[in-house]
């Protein structure tokens, strides 16, 4: 077993702006009294129904609301996960009774002193949001970060800590979980990636440049030790928290596996930083995330991988790849999927709206004028939102592939073990030797178990004019075949070699030419790697 990684830059562990964590008693008593008042996502879903959970989920709390009030005043459900709901997912303010009712074990003095909550009038609110989360791999957690936009006044603080976003939890269905001994959690906010890192890594290290924010991932470690298999008292040997900006914290560390949902968002520069350390990295631009992208392989052990999400400026009169396909070397494997493409416009909305920063008329009109004014000195005319892999590839490996691909539909989540199963595919290609299809003659191919065939054709016509394969799974991609390519996937039943189908397409389709074959079997390599075939066992 490797040794744990050296310390780097360490932090204040008592931040008086996030959660205390250095009692685990309180700690403690504070998951029993969670526990026992079932404050977890199906807990949630059985008190406020179905309906009025989701509505809370898109940011429309009234029926929840609703719900609690009835149950409360009839007296129809358990007094604690109505309080727990009031006070963390609706903002609403309580008195000393219905929370010492609430947390009989840890009290409104833990509470307090954890600095969960604080004075409002002559009753309490909370000071944080603390939210159940359901995770794939380690049950039911909770997870803290700073109150979010719905109960707070005016546009968030500069150092506001996000809680579990659409973005985070993108990234942590789309990772690619094999064993790895080491992992680097790069901007780990509050901590949620760490969570799952955990059960597939022997030792994370996770950065920060905001003391604030590791404060907060700190306390929501502790308070789920149990679940996580974490010791509370020797948290290192599991975890290392790092203070600092980008790949300062591990400089001359290398690591298995490197995940990030960094601070992409591109903002127009005020005194040149940036004006929300969760989302804003302080560069022009794109700059965060092509800085990043070609420093990653520089921390990467041989074989090892790198999975984030990034922004990307699309240029006039350039394709969403023209110049994100210079930011990687030559000799990385590289994987981009774009999920989405805004125009400057819509961009502008989207985080002016995501910071509140639409509450204040006057600086909403000023800061609007800025992204756009930023986006035209560069001729920006599309914000480009996707995830990229990319590997450092192991000594010997014959070669190395750049892909880039738009997929813009609902996907099938989680994502990783298909964005695993398509590498596998690819390094499987690779070790065939040659190139273009030129290795699979010998071996015996199956349609993939998702993979459907429509056709279509005008009324009256003999043969189809259209042939697409379909995916029901994965990116749930969809491709043209020609009629060559039909023919041949009809016959992919592990019965015959790729080499002998192709040989009897040909005859059959009277094609004699010497590039015949090689043509067709590129085009079913290409099948393989997206996934429609599969090497037969």
């Amino acid at each position: 077993m490797s040794a744990q990684p050296e310390a780097g830059p360490t932090f204040d562990d008592d931040v008086p702006t996030a959660p205390a964590g250095r009692d685990p008693k309180l700690l403690a008593a504070l998951a029993a009294d969670l526990a026992a008042a079932e404050y977890t996502v199906d807990g949630v879903d059985a008190l406020l129904g179905l309906d009025a959970s989701a509505a809370l989920g898109r940011g429309h709390p009234v029926s929840a609301l609703l719900r609690c009030r009835s149950e409360l005043e009839a007296g129809r459900a358990p007094q604690a996960p109505v309080v727990a709901v009031l006070l963390w997912l609706l903002g609403q303010e309580l008195t000393e009774d219905q929370l010492g009712s609430a947390f009989p074990i840890l009290t409104v003095s833990g509470l307090t002193d954890l600095r969960l909550i604080e004075r409002a009038g002559t009753g309490w609110r909370a000071a944080v949001e603390l939210r159940p989360y359901a995770s794939d791999v380690s049950g039911n957690l909770w997870v803290a970060s700073d109150v979010g936009a719905a109960h707070r006044q005016g546009a968030l603080p500069s150092d506001h800590v996000l809680g579990i976003g659409g973005a985070s939890l993108t990234l942590a269905q789309s990772i690619i979980r094999d064993p790895v001994d080491t992992a680097l959690d790069l901007g780990t906010g509050c901590g949620i990636q760490v969570f799952h890192l955990l059960s597939h890594a022997r030792h994370v290290t996770a950065t920060d440049i905001s003391e604030h924010a590791l404060a907060f991932a700190r306390f929501n470690l502790l308070l789920n030790a149990d679940a996580l298999a974490i010791d509370p008292a020797h948290l290192e040997g599991r975890v290392s928290l790092r203070l600092g900006s980008m790949l300062e914290p591990v400089a001359d560390e290398v690591f298995d596996l490197v995940v990030s949902n960094p601070p992409f968002v591109i903002t127009p520069r005020r005194n040149g930083g940036g004006r929300y350390t969760y989302r804003d990295g302080g560069l022009a631009g794109d700059d965060v995330v092509s800085s990043l992208i070609r420093a990653l392989p520089g921390i990467l052990k041989p074989g090892g991988t790198a999975q984030l999400l990034g922004n990307w400026e699309v240029t006039s009169g350039e394709h969403w790849d023209g110049r994100l396909s210079g930011w990687f070397p030559d000799d990385v494997d590289a994987w981009v999927i774009q999920r989405e493409q805004l125009s400057p416009v819509q961009y502008a909305e989207t985080w002016l709206r995501d910071a509140a920063e639409d509450r204040e008329p006057e600086s909403y009109l000023e800061r609007y004028r800025e992204y756009l004014t930023d986006f035209g000195s560069r001729s920006v005319e599309g914000i480009g939102f996707g995830m990229v892999w990319l590997r450092r590839p192991a000594v010997g490996r014959p070669r190395t592939v750049h892909r880039f691909e738009e997929v813009t539909h609902e996907v099938e989540q989680p994502l990783g073990p298909n964005l695993g199963a398509a590498v596998e595919r690819w390094d499987w290609t690779a070790a065939l030797g040659g190139t273009s299809g030129a290795g699979l003659g010998a071996r015996y191919l199956l349609v993939a178990d998702d993979v459907t065939e429509e056709r279509h054709q005008r009324p009256g016509a003999e043969h189809p004019g259209v042939i697409l394969l379909r995916q029901g799974g994965g990116l749930r991609r969809t491709t043209l075949l020609s009629t060559e390519l039909a023919g041949f996937v009809s016959a992919c039943d592990g019965e015959l070699t790729a080499g002998q189908i192709a040989g009897a397409v040909g005859a059959l389709l009277q094609r004699s030419e010497d590039g015949f074959v090689p043509s067709l079997l590129a085009g079913v390599e290409q099948l393989v790697i997206e996934g429609f075939l599969i090497p037969a066992p």
